[in-house]
This record gives C-alpha cells, sequence and structure tokens, in this order.
C-alpha cells in the first residue's frame, strides 16, 4: 500500500529538514568521527536516523534537550535503561553520597543485603548476585547451568536478543538449521555447536528439541521484545516450564525488557516459576547494573560452587561488579520507582498510546498492528506475529527510518532497530497524543491523503 517512490521522497525531505536543523550535532558528529570508531563511542548509536546522530545536553524525567537547544519527548528512555525516566533524584543523591565515600573496594557494601532481599521481594526467587551488565548476567548464569547439568548446548528463542552473549546470536535458517544471526560479528564457533533455536509460541519443537538431552537451559524472554512485541499463546509458558522440567533444562527468563510488565516483571505478573532470572539495565536508574537471581533449589547446588577456591578463575563477577555505587543506585531506584504506584501510571499512558496508533492503522485500513505489554508499546508493519521469524519479515528499513526521522523532526523520540515506545511516570497524556497526531500525519503523507 506504500508508494516506494513517495517514500524515498519524504525521507529525503525528513533527512535535509534534520541536518538543516542540527548544524551543532553535525559539527560534533564531524568532530568525534576523528577520534571514535564510527563517530559514536558505541556501535549501536550509528541506527538513529538522519545522517548523523543527534547529540543530546540535558535529560530529566521524560524529556531531553539536544545541543541546538530543542527538547524532546522521550518514548526511548535508553532503550529501557532509563526506564523510570531521566535524572532521578534519589539516585543521583545516592550515587553523590558512595562516591564521596568510596566507589569500589570489592568488598560488600551496607546496601547489597537490602537489594538482595528487595530482588527477592519482586521476582520470588529467594538467592540473587550482580552482574555490571544483562549480558554480563546471561553469560553467568549459562556456565551455571552447564555446570550443574553437566550439558554442553543452550537453548534460545529464534530471533531473540539476550544482548552480546556469543551462543544466543543465533537463529534457524531456511532450512531449519542452526546459523548466526545476520549481522553477527567474527562469531568465535558455529554457534550450531553451541546452541539450539527453536520459535516462539511452538511447544512441540521446544519438546523434540529438548528431548535430545544436550540442552543445559533454556534462556528465553516471556514475551519477545527485539523483534517487535510478541505475546505467548494462552497456555504457552506453562507448557514450557513442563517441558524443560521433564527433560531437566534448566529455565531461565530475561526479564530485563519485560520489567515493563510491573515491578516483579512477567515472573511476577504471570506467576511463572523459573529456574533463574536476569534483570539487567533498569534496576540502576541510569547506572550500568544489573542482577540474577535462582530458585531455592538451584542456589542450595550453586552454594557449594560459590565458596570453592577457584571461584574467581570460573568465569563469572569481575572486579567492578557488585560495586557500591551501583548497589547504592540499585537501593535508590528500587525503594523510590518500578512499583506499583509508578506502573499505576506508566501503563495507562501506554494503553492510551496503543489506541492512538491503532486507531490510525484502522483509519487507513492498514496491514499494520500495534501490540502492548505492560508500559512497552511497538507498531510493526505486518498483522500481529506469533514468533520472531514472522517478525523479522516484515521488518522495512526505509518505513522505519522515515517514521522515526518524521517523529524526531517534530520532538518525539522513538526507540531505534524497533518502533518502540517506553512510558515512565513522568510522561503525560499529552505527550501520548502529541505522537499519535504526528504517527497520523506521517502516515497521510505516505498515503498521499
Amino acid at each position: 500500500m506504500i508508494d516506494r517512490s513517495r517514500l524515498a521522497d519524504l525521507l529525503a525531505g525528513e533527512e535535509r529538514r534534520f541536518a538543516d536543523t542540527h548544524p551543532r550535532s553535525a559539527e560534533l558528529s564531524a568532530e568525534a568521527s576523528r577520534s571514535l570508531l564510527g563517530g559514536v563511542p558505541m556501535p549501536w548509536m550509528t541506527r538513529w536516523p538522519g545522517s548523523f546522530p543527534l547529540f543530546f545536553e540535558t535529560a530529566a524525567g521524560a524529556r531531553f534537550t539536544d545541543v541546538e537547544g530543542r527538547e524532546y519527548v522521550d518514548l526511548c528512555l535508553g532503550d529501557t535503561g532509563a526506564m523510570t525516566g531521566h535524572a532521578l533524584p534519589a539516585v543521583t543523591e545516592a550515587v553523590t553520597a558512595r562516591a564521596s565515600t568510596g566507589i569500589t573496594t570489592m568488598l560488600p557494601s551496607t546496601d547489597a543485603a537490602w537489594v538482595g532481599t528487595e530482588l527477592a521481594r519482586r521476582f520470588g526467587l529467594p538467592q540473587w548476585q550482580m552482574a555490571m551488565t544483562a549480558t554480563d548476567a546471561n553469560r553467568f548464569v549459562l556456565r551455571f547451568a552447564r555446570k550443574l547439568t553437566g550439558r554442553p548446548r543452550i537453548a534460545v528463542m529464534d530471533w531473540c536478543y539476550h544482548g552480546t552473549v556469543d551462543e544466543t546470536l543465533a537463529i534457524l535458517g531456511d532450512d531449519g538449521t542452526v546459523v548466526s544471526r545476520p549481522g553477527a560479528m567474527g562469531p568465535p564457533v558455529d554457534v550450531a555447536v553451541t546452541t539450539a533455536v527453536v520459535p516462539f509460541n511452538d511447544p512441540d519443537a521446544l519438546d523434540r528439541r529438548l528431548a535430545q538431552g544436550d540442552v543445559a537451559a533454556l534462556l528465553m524472554e516471556p514475551a519477545l521484545t527485539n523483534i517487535g512485541i510478541v505475546l505467548p499463546d494462552e497456555g504457552y509458558l506453562a507448557q514450557v516450564r513442563e517441558i524443560t522440567r521433564r527433560h531437566g533444562v534448566l529455565w531461565v527468563i530475561d526479564e530485563t525488557h519485560t520489567l515493563c510488565a510491573g515491578p516483579g516483571g512477567c515472573t511476577a505478573a504471570w506467576a511463572l516459576e523459573p529456574d533463574f532470572v536476569v534483570m539487567g539495565k533498569p534496576i540502576g536508574g541510569g547506572v550500568p547494573a544489573a542482577a540474577y537471581g535462582a530458585s531455592a533449589e538451584v542456589a542450595e547446588r550453586l552454594n557449594v560452587h560459590m565458596l570453592g577456591t577457584e571461584i574467581d578463575v570460573a568465569g563469572v563477577g569481575g572486579t567492578l561488579t557488585g560495586n557500591a555505587l551501583a548497589l547504592a543506585a540499585v537501593r535508590a531506584t528500587l525503594s523510590t520507582t518500578l512499583r506499583e504506584e509508578d506502573y499505576a501510571v506508566a501503563i495507562p499512558l501506554a494503553e492510551r498510546f496503543t489506541a492512538g496508533v491503532a486507531d490510525v492503522i484502522a483509519r487507513h485500513d492498514l496491514p499494520w498492528h500495534v501490540q502492548r505489554l505492560g508500559c512497552r508499546a511497538e507498531y510493526w508493519f505486518c498483522p500481529p506475529p506469533r514468533n520472531g521469524a514472522d517478525a523479522a519479515a516484515a521488518v522495512d528499513e526505509d518505513l522505519d527510518a522515515f517514521m522515526h526521522l518524521w517523529a524526531l523532526n517534530r520532538g518525539i523520540l522513538l526507540t531505534p532497530f524497533h518502533n518502540m515506545a517506553l512510558f515512565s511516570p513522568h510522561h503525560t497524556e499529552a505527550d501520548v497524543d502529541l505522537h499519535t497526531q504526528v504517527f497520523g500525519d506521517a502516515v497521510q503523507a505516505l498515503l498521499g491523503d
């Protein structure tokens, strides 16, 4: 239904508008290109729309200001890293106080036990440890699973994403074999050796694969979030739990993005019973921090190894992991936000966003959909998919670029890589309605209405 030549002309016009209105960002980008690979401090920052990245000056609550002095509604929130909102006063105070009394000693701080107790309360798993990122936490948990089961492989969902864990950058090829995910750079070994891949929402495929007896752990999100939002079928997760238990496979739930469902993520909201839970970036209020929890049975088996004399070379941990600064930030974050009362504000905003986008799609009779999980919502250029492969097949990079740049040029930042909007208690109904208007105008421009 989209005229591709019209789309190309509109995108070119938006690119010119962006360049004309952001000269200072263009200057900073040129300067950064002289010393930074790709002109950015982290590769993903090249994925924003426009011919150069937008440089920001300040961020607070649900807004940020760029170096030109323009203010934006931030629906990206650091791709969940600032899910709480930017510049939380409690985190600022806690980090300032902790920095003045020592940041890292490789000793537990007085915040450590509080953080562990709070994570146990929220997620229902009794034993926790810290990591710097969810990627690290996933790596550590997979090591534990292989140690406890004596099995070599892990299993993941087709088109999943769990950070930069080598074994998880795998998909099913056209012939059903396990292959590297497109774009995975320099894999150290063939992922077919390390990884089993199964489609989301396909319990029969999971059962068949785990029956081979070589899988230590199934690592998955309870709903896929990095390939659109793909929700589980009714009863699917209960089947996953039964199948993994029957085959002696440890079930690992990565809640880094699905914390949008509530204070204890989908694990608490849907009464799931995983063996491990991994939680990443949101819990630090913007400060790098992550954590992983274990069930009582798994923790009892692991504690024997935790107290071993070679735990420092076991491939888990790190000298900055669990540092006092991160623990202070996590305590301040979890004691002041990501609470029931915060979701009571943020989730209705996501519902309003979803309804607004759905109305535009229906009004123009487009074969698109918008999906929501808690305070997270995303639109996709296809009917609702049931698995990652279906969602991946509908990716439209030119249309993505246009929709993102159109929104950015009108004061709204969406999440790169996909069309995700995340809501915090700092957003307002006016922010949502602005997006609905901007989204509707973009669709009208595309269709020539």
